[in-house]
């Protein structure tokens, strides 16, 4: 069956549409880490738990984030990425319906481990998506969109608590996420499938429709699917493919490494501890606490413009050692103000601005870039096994941050926890440098082929 012909601007539009409503999903992934912050410290009044039951009512939708990341694994290989991502967006519904409803916190433990069944999927498959289905030019900027849309969610979700806190309600604050999730769910009914998942399902003449609409012209998408019917070659796939293939092996393992790094920078710290950490600058009003996440959620979206502008033009690498040293510079300040003391208006304010610079430091890179290298370096035989370990890495590290986060406050103190953080992303900064490759503007294919043909990992993308 022949190809569609190119169609200039009504193909623009059509990518745009797709990479959009793939994006939605890091909406309701945004959604849910900023609204436990503001729900919190009403429903711990209101179901009087203690700050060990407070870290498992957040850490787990971490748990399950992570469960659910090792079923995408399997849903997005044998249903496709799109069917997947309507399972996700049907859990989003069921999980923000039963939080609002929890009459206890082992209920409201059980509907947060639903949710994170739902961002574990979301996490998974629309990066992945995004990655097979964008052109190599503006691939970067996809995929930082879905990370845009993670933080506009953070921050609707910040602005949605606020609003609510002055009522207290919690319930609705869980609950509302109900309704981005049915948008959800009808924007993917509309979407094609990954022509990358097509061909490896032998469905090539299905995959050349799809690419003849999200590519410039016939002859691109023809060239495409050449490409992709030449990685197909390899006889090994997932599982096997790891355990024969050293060079798959190094893959799998560095983009594990990567998503440790995302966690243990100490970013989801901030998000889900917002109002402690304000509490602990001196802001004591809940109030001033709320505006003061506000803050924090509206400066962490406006920041990942910087990574939906630059991630294809500076390039993976030095966004990286960037983001990473702003970063050190950001969480150790901060410490050294907390251990000085902020009596004063001008050392509380100056902490919440280090506590901002750090936010920016995130958000420029190590949120969108990390997730963009982890869908870029795997091939396609073994991308779905790849993008498993090392989404599912991502939320057992979540886990482990969110869980010990009131913990280190109580055994080291205020201080040394954020000195900690610093020390790692200085350490990020060497593993960057060492090990972590360019990928702008080469496609996966080409990727693929310097990874399996032996070449050192920093530079598969060259």
């Amino acid at each position: 069956m022949s190809a569609q012909p190119f169609s200039g601007k009504k193909n623009q539009s059509f990518i745009w549409f797709v990479c959009f409503m793939a994006a939605l999903c890091g909406l309701l992934f945004g959604l849910d880490i900023g609204v436990i912050a503001g729900a919190l410290p009403f429903l711990s009044k209101d179901l009087n738990i203690s700050n060990h039951a407070q870290e498992w009512v957040v850490s787990s939708m971490m748990f399950g984030a992570a469960i659910g990341a090792l079923g995408a694994g399997w849903l997005s290989s044998h249903l496709g990425r799109k069917k997947s991502m309507l399972a996700g967006a049907t859990l989003f519904v069921i999980g923000s319906l039963w939080s609002a409803f929890s009459p206890s916190v082992e209920s409201l433990i059980g509907a947060r481990v639903i949710l994170g069944l739902a961002v574990g999927i979301a996490s998974y498959t629309a990066p992945l998506y995004l990655a097979e289905i964008a052109p190599e030019r503006v691939r970067g900027s996809m995929i930082s969109m879905y990370q845009l849309m993670l933080t506009t969610g953070i921050l609707v979700a910040y602005l949605s608590d606020t609003a609510l806190s002055y009522s207290g309600s919690w319930r609705w604050m869980l609950g509302v996420i109900a309704f981005p999730a049915l948008i959800l769910f009808i924007g993917v009914l509309f979407l094609p499938n990954s022509p990358r998942w097509l061909a490896a399902h032998g469905r090539f003449n299905e995959a050349q429709r799809v690419l003849a609409r999200l590519r410039s012209s016939d002859e691109q998408a023809k060239q495409e699917l050449d490409e992709i019917r030449e990685s197909l070659q390899v006889k090994q796939h997932g599982w096997s493919l790891f355990k024969s293939n050293s060079n798959f092996r190094r893959a799998v393992w560095l983009g594990i490494l990567l998503q440790v790094m995302q966690q243990f920078t100490g970013m989801n710290v901030v998000m889900y501890y917002a109002p402690k950490i304000f509490s602990i600058a001196g802001f004591s009003n809940t109030h001033e606490q709320m505006w003061g996440t506000v803050i924090v959620g509206a400066v962490n979206m406006l920041s990942t413009l910087i990574a939906v502008g630059l991630v294809d033009r500076w390039g993976r690498k030095p966004m990286l050692v960037t983001s990473f040293l702003i970063m050190t510079v950001g969480m150790g300040v901060l410490g050294t103000l907390l251990h000085m003391g902020v009596e004063t208006p001008f050392r509380q304010y100056f902490a919440i601005a280090m506590l901002l610079m750090f936010i920016v430091g995130f958000a420029m890179a190590a949120g969108p870039v990390i997730w963009l290298l982890c869908s870029e370096i795997q091939p396609l035989k073994g991308r779905d096994f790849g993008i498993t370990a090392s989404t599912t890495t991502n939320w057992v590290a979540n886990m482990v941050v969110g869980a010990t986060f009131l913990t280190l406050l109580d055994t080291l103190g205020n201080a040394p926890t954020f000195w900690l953080y610093a020390a790692l992303n200085v350490v990020f900064i060497l593993i960057t440098i060492w090990l972590v490759p360019e990928t702008r503007h080469v496609t996966l294919e080409h990727i693929e082929r310097n990874l399996m043909q032996g070449k050192a990992l920093r530079d598969i993308g060259s």
